[in-house]
C-alpha cells in the first residue's frame, strides 16, 4: 500500500487550481505588496491568467503531480524585484488566507508551507548587516 502524494491529498489539479487562483488574486491586488514599485510593475506586466497557470503547474509539480513546471527559476523571476522580509511575510499571510478559505487540512498546509519556504532564499533579499562607522 502506498501513501498518497500531497498532490493526491489536495485533490489533484482542479482543486489546486481553484486555491491558486484565489491566492494569485490576493497577491496581485495586495496594496502592501504593490507598495514595492518593482512588484507593482511586474503585477501589471504579467498576464494574471498566465501567472495562475504557471503557479498551478509549479504547485502540482512540487506536490508530486504529473505536471512539469515550465516557468523561469524563482531566482530569475524574483531577483530584480527587491522583495523584503516584510513583503515575504505579507505573501505568506495571503497564502495562508487562501489555504484557510478552502479548509486545507493542517498536515497538507504544513507541507505546502515547507515547499514555499524552500524557495525563500531565491526570492527575498538577504538581510544586510548594519555598517560600522
Amino acid at each position: 500500500m502506498t501513501t498518497p502524494t500531497l498532490y493526491e491529498r489536495l485533490g489533484g489539479v482542479y482543486s489546486i487550481a481553484v486555491v491558486v487562483d484565489d491566492f494569485i488574486d490576493r497577491i496581485m491586488d495586495d496594496a502592501r505588496l504593490n507598495a514595492n514599485p518593482k512588484v507593482d510593475e511586474a503585477h501589471h506586466r504579467v498576464s494574471r491568467a498566465g501567472f495562475m497557470y504557471l503557479v498551478t503547474e509549479m504547485v502540482c509539480w512540487a506536490a508530486g503531480g504529473p505536471q512539469r513546471y515550465s516557468g523561469r527559476s524563482m531566482l530569475d523571476s524574483h531577483a530584480h524585484l527587491g522583495i523584503t522580509e516584510e513583503e515575504w511575510q505579507v505573501f505568506l499571510g495571503d497564502f495562508k488566507a487562501s489555504l484557510d478559505r478552502f479548509n486545507v487540512p493542517a498536515a497538507e498546509l504544513a507541507e505546502l508551507f515547507a515547499i514555499v519556504e524552500s524557495t525563500k532564499k531565491d526570492i527575498v533579499l538577504p538581510a544586510t548587516e548594519p555598517s560600522l562607522p
